[in-house]
Parts: C-alpha cells; structure tokens; sequence
C-alpha cells in the first residue's frame, strides 16, 4: 500500500514542531529534508546493487535508529549523515547542518530525547517510501514542495525564495511549448533555479525525458535542489552552484550561453 500523503504531511510536521524553540522556522528544513531524504534513500536504494544512490555500511537511516536513547545520538547521526554524503559525492549538500549542535538541539537528555522523537517519526510504519511511487504518484517530491510552502511563511520569507509555485511552473512549460519535446537529448535549463521545483515542473509537462541542467547561486538552496531532483527520481540531472552571470556554468564556443530555440521550447545544450 502506497504512502497516503496526509499521513506523510503529518508525520512531516511532527518532526517540524520537535524543532521547535532552538532555531528560526527557516531553518527547519536544514534538518527535517535531511531526514526525509535520508529515510527515502535508505527506503528505496539500500541493498540493491544496481542503484545509483549508494546507501552505505553506517550510512543508512536504520543505523539512525539504533541510535535512538544513545547519549551520544547526535555525533552519531552527524557520522550517518556523513558516511551516505561521502559515498554519494554529496558532501557539503547533505552534511552541512549538524544534529550535534547544542545551540539549536539543546544538550543532555533533552537532546536526547528530542533526537530520538525525531527519528521515531520517520521510523513510523506508514512512512514505507519503498513503495509510494505506485502509478506514477509523486508523494514524496509532493511533501517536499508542502514543507518548503510552511519553512516560507513561518520565517516571514516569501515562499518564491525557496521555489516556484507548481501552478506557475505548470503555465511556463506550456508558454515555452515544452510539449512539443520529441527526444531525451532535448534539455530543459534553469540559470537561476532555486530549489529545482520549476526545473522538475517543466519536465514532468513534457511527453519524452529530458536532461534537466540548472545552476543555483546560494549554496543552501543549491543542495535544497540537489536533494530535490533525487527525491523526485532523476538522478542524472545536473545542477551547478555559481552566479550565472559572473560564473555561467554552461557556455558555448564564444562564451555565451548555449541557447536554441525550436518549436517554442528553449533549450540548451553543454559544451564539454
């Protein structure tokens, strides 16, 4: 039986009011998308040999919950964290928040015990993300997007900092004429992608796969958007952190962007 998203929503939040009181609503999602990709990865990559998310001995979100009650939870869930980091080349994207950090976790028992709730939420029986992409069904990305609504208006931030509502991402693909995409070499580029979510609307609009490149100034929302396309299952898309316009990542032989525009659809293509 598939993930039923209100039982997801929920327990997602849980983990947000668990939070609560040691840090600023924004930063919330430095922790909990942690979390939430950690359990996913863990759901639906480890022990298969022939994925291309790699969940490592002591990388896993089993290896969370052996943890829990530990006085030591939260070094250990650093090392977790790590060890899935390092053998994804994923350093710096997924490490960079620390659940050993006394100023926003709190120290001793109270450390312990709020660590420990945090991963008895996402250890939930009807958390099985193994099996949520029945038909299709996008649960998790889903979450993912209902979480960045609520980190947005809790930090007093306009939500389009964090991404791209899907309605107006929706009506861009179609304005660029994404449905006319008739091959998988055929690209889809963000210059300024934030968290990836206009990137993965787009290319859901389009009738073939696309390869989905885009490039992020700000490194937290960088790594949001790295995490972003794994948890919505592409996993070749590539993102690049840099100031597009004093450090385009993606030039042609002249220097400029490499742009072509057929059939309404922008596309680019990578030189190199």
């Amino acid at each position: 039986m598939a993930v039923k998203k209100s039982e997801l929503y929920s327990s997602l939040w849980k983990s947000c009011d668990q939070l609560r009181g040691g840090m600023d609503a924004s930063q919330y999602k430095d922790y909990v998308l942690v979390l939430l990709f950690v359990k996913y990865v863990s759901d639906k990559y480890a022990g298969r040999d022939d994925s291309v998310i790699v969940v490592p001995e002591g990388g896993s979100f089993q290896d969370m919950v052996a943890l829990k009650g530990n006085p030591h939870i939260g070094e250990g869930m650093d090392l977790v964290i790590s060890a899935l980091a390092r053998a994804n080349e994923l350093t710096t994207i997924i490490d960079v928040a620390s659940f050993n950090d006394p100023e926003k976790l709190g120290t001793g028992k109270a450390k312990v015990e709020r660590l420990t709730a945090l991963v008895g939420i996402f250890e939930e029986p009807g958390l099985d993300f193994s099996r949520n992409r029945a038909d299709g069904d996008d649960i998790l990305g889903d979450a993912y997007e209902y979480l960045m609504q609520h980190f947005a208006t809790e930090s007093g931030k306009s939500k389009g900092q964090f991404y791209t509502p899907s309605e107006v991402s929706r009506v861009m693909a179609k304005v660029i004429g994404i449905e006319h995409a008739t091959k998988s070499t055929q690209t889809v580029y963000d210059p300024t992608c934030g968290s990836g979510s206009l990137l993965l609307k787009a290319a859901d609009e389009a009738p073939v796969e696309l390869s989905i490149y885009g490039q992020e100034m700000d490194n937290a929302t960088y790594a949001l958007a790295r995490m972003n396309m794994i948890l919505h299952g592409y996993l070749t898309a590539e993102v690049q952190k840099g100031n597009t316009l004093a450090d385009p990542k993606y030039l042609n032989e002249a220097g400029g962007l490499k742009t072509h525009d057929w059939g309404g659809l922008v596309k680019q293509e990578r030189i190199g």
